[in-house]
Formats: structure tokens, sequence, C-alpha cells
């Protein structure tokens, strides 16, 4: 699984495409500073501001406190104290001192339940506030990896439990996805920063079971809402097509997700000596371009819809920032894993849209939502929340595909 040397002509090597990507990141770290708030960080407007009585968020908390960690381990002054002050409040009220595990928001015990979404998140911002050398962040990864492992990790599943009640009672008979995806994500990080390759053989199992069983039996389409006993949902939230975390029909944007961490898992696993199988590398290549063929320009106009339906036909229709970042990260990946051109045609359309379409040069940062004329729009992700998807899609394509993005900023690893 050696990847093949890159075309002279690639972006990946070209050093003006390398400034312009760090220069873009930075600009988003700095228009993120301003979501900071006592008990951690907030949601951001269109404008880069706090609303009044603005409350803190766990899951923005925890996907800030991981990029802030990336730009100290970049080299960036300034960006420690943000990430010291993630973990701070990742360890305060966040977190459940009675039963473990984290509230959706400071000191809330009424909060719904406990999400596994929620806590890899978690797991992903501890480990890379590990590397980056935050004082308290071994301490948040070892009651993060804790709880993922007694709580939500099933073993005879080979994936997350979805949702469970305060106590860790009363399961949600429901099977997600999109929570696993970013579980093997957040595993392939927990793998690097503890050495265990435990971690790396569940996000195998994980992949197996989403992808390899279910994707690949549906045109490697991938099935995100199924029932406690892995049967697929295809009607689920029929009636709630647009919805955040769960929406009907196929999300192409996982599509490309997948297809990155495909190769992130194939790498990580080569590299700790371990078995990657073939279709690892198979069904990235098929998610990639699955999703590029159906999804791009499916009613008329550029652009990846949000959602399809199961004959590929556009339900959302607004274009979401963080659906195009990940195909650029997924494009990047697979052009580094076979070095073919078509991969590179993927990579500049898709950077070319964002530049012309999604970066906002007046009020700063990127514009989370564009309409199906590709004007701004904020119906499902009013204001500039997010700073994750894009910036890790600013970091990926200069580093390789193992070890994971902390990791290799920290060792200064680069292709």
């Amino acid at each position: 699984m050696t990847p093949l040397d890159l075309p002279a002509t690639s972006w990946l090597n070209a050093p003006a495409h390398s400034n312009w990507r760090q220069a873009e990141a930075h600009r988003l770290l700095a228009f993120a500073k301003a979501a900071k708030l006592p008990d951690g960080f907030g949601n951001l407007d269109a404008k880069g501001q706090l609303a009044p009585g603005a409350r803190a968020q766990t899951m923005n908390t925890a996907r800030m406190t991981h990029c802030f960690a990336l730009a100290h381990l970049q080299g960036v002054p300034g960006y420690l104290a943000y990430a010291e002050h993630g973990v701070t409040a990742l360890r305060g009220a966040m977190q459940d001192a009675r039963y473990g595990g984290w509230f959706a928001h400071p000191g809330g015990h009424d909060d719904s339940g406990k999400a596994a979404y929620l806590h890899a998140f978690v797991a992903l911002a501890a480990s890379s506030a590990v590397v980056a050398g935050v004082d308290d962040a071994p301490a948040l990864l070892a009651d993060a990896a804790q709880v993922l492992e007694s709580h939500f990790w099933c073993e005879g599943e080979g994936a997350l439990r979805e949702t469970l009640s305060r106590a860790w009672q009363l399961p949600e008979p429901y099977r997600g996805a999109n929570s696993n995806m970013h579980a093997t994500e957040a595993f392939l990080a927990l793998a690097d920063v503890t050495r265990n390759t435990l971690w790396l053989q569940r996000a195998l199992r994980i992949a197996e079971r989403i992808i390899h069983t279910h994707a690949a039996a549906n045109g490697h389409r991938v099935i995100e809402h199924f029932d406690a006993l892995w049967q697929p949902l295809p009607h689920y939230n029929q009636e709630h097509p647009a919805d955040h975390f769960r929406p009907y029909g196929t999300t192409p944007g996982h599509a490309l997700e997948w297809a990155r961490l495909l190769l992130h898992l194939e790498a990580s696993l080569a590299q700790a000596g371990l078995h990657a199988p073939d279709w690892l590398l198979g069904s990235a290549r098929a998610l990639f371009d699955g999703a590029c063929g159906q999804a791009w320009h499916a009613d008329g106009a550029p652009g990846f819809v949000y959602t399809l339906d199961w004959a590929d036909r556009p339900v959302v229709h607004a274009r979401l920032h963080w659906v195009h970042a990940e195909a650029c990260a997924a494009a990047a990946a697979l052009l580094q894993r076979t070095g073919e051109a078509h991969y590179e045609q993927w990579y500049r359309r898709c950077w070319d849209f964002i530049a012309n379409h999604f970066i906002d040069h007046t009020a700063g940062s990127w514009h989370h939502e564009l309409d199906a004329l590709n004007q701004p729009a904020g119906s499902i992700w009013p204001g500039k929340p997010d700073l994750y998807h894009a910036c890790q899609a600013l970091l990926l394509p200069g580093l390789p595909l193992a070890p994971s993005l902390a990791s290799a900023l920290a060792g200064n690893v680069t292709r």
C-alpha cells in the first residue's frame, strides 16, 4: 500500500497552494477566537459575533479545542491558551461529575441523553490536546476513553451504541453511521496517543459493518440509520429531511468523509504492522466516485447537494461547507494514495468552488450553507459555528495518511 509519487504538476506539490492553505487556515483560526466564553466555546453568527446570552456548546468546545491544539502544533503562537481553555471547560461543568460522560451544555443535567457522537469529539479533542502538551489533557483523555469503552462500545456489535440516559440506562433503539464514522476518526487518534492498537482494530470493525457490509451492498451509498439490530431504516426522518445530524436518505458528504477515513485506517494499520484489507482502498474509491457522480451538479447547478433519496434524486438542495471541505480532503487522500489524475481534477474543482462560493472575504471565515443557486443561506446551519471541517481540509493535504493529524504535526511529518 505504498503511496505513489504525485505528478510534478499536482497542487499538492505546489508551494503556492501550500502557502494559500496555511494562510487560509490562519484566517479561520483568528476568526474562531471570538467564540470563547468563560465556560467553553459558543456558536458565532455570520459576522463572527456571539449572540447576547450565548451559551457554550460541548460539541463546539471539543471541536474548537481540537483545532486550536492543531494550530499550536503547527507553531502558530497564541493558540495553546485556547486549547487549554477548551480542556478546562471539558473537565468542568460540561462533564457529569456524578455519572461520568459529558452533557451537551455546561451543567446540562436535563439534557435528553448522552450521545456517542458528542463523546467521540471529546475523545478527539483530548487526543490532540495531549499531543499539544496541554497539562490536563491526559486526564481528559483517560476519562473519554473509559466512557467510550464502558458505555458506548459494544463488542458484540463491533460498533457504538447511539444514545443513553444520563445514568447510562435506557439505550436508544437506534444505531447511527454518523456517530460511528466520527468514532472511527477518534479511534485512530486514540491509537496514536495511547499506542494501543485495540483502537485500530475497533475502527476496522466499525468500517467493516458500516461500509464493507452495508454500504457495499447498497452500491456504496452509505446507509445512515439502523435499528438496534442493525437493520437499515431507509425511511427514517422522511418527514424531517433536513435534520442536522440524521437527515433522510443518503448524505454524499459522509461518503466522501468515509473515503478519506478508510485510507487513514489502511495506512494506520500498515504502520502498526497489522493487516490492512484490500477492500479499504476499493471502497474508498467507490465511495468517492459514487458521491461525485451522484451529488455534484445533481440539480443543474455546481456543488454537492446535501442529501439524495434512494434513487439518487436531490432531496435537500442546500450546499453545506463541510461537504465540500471533506471532498477536498478525500480527493487529496486518494490522489496521494493512487497518484491518479482523476483525483487531482476533483481536488482542484472543489477548492475552486470553495474559493468562489464559500469563503467570505468580507465578514470572515466561510459561509456554512448555500442555497440551490449557490447564494449564502442559513436554513440548516445558520451562522459560522464550525471550524473543524474547514481547518482539517486545509491541513490534511500537506500530511501523510498516517499517523493522525495531531501526531503528524507534532512530528513535523510531511509527505
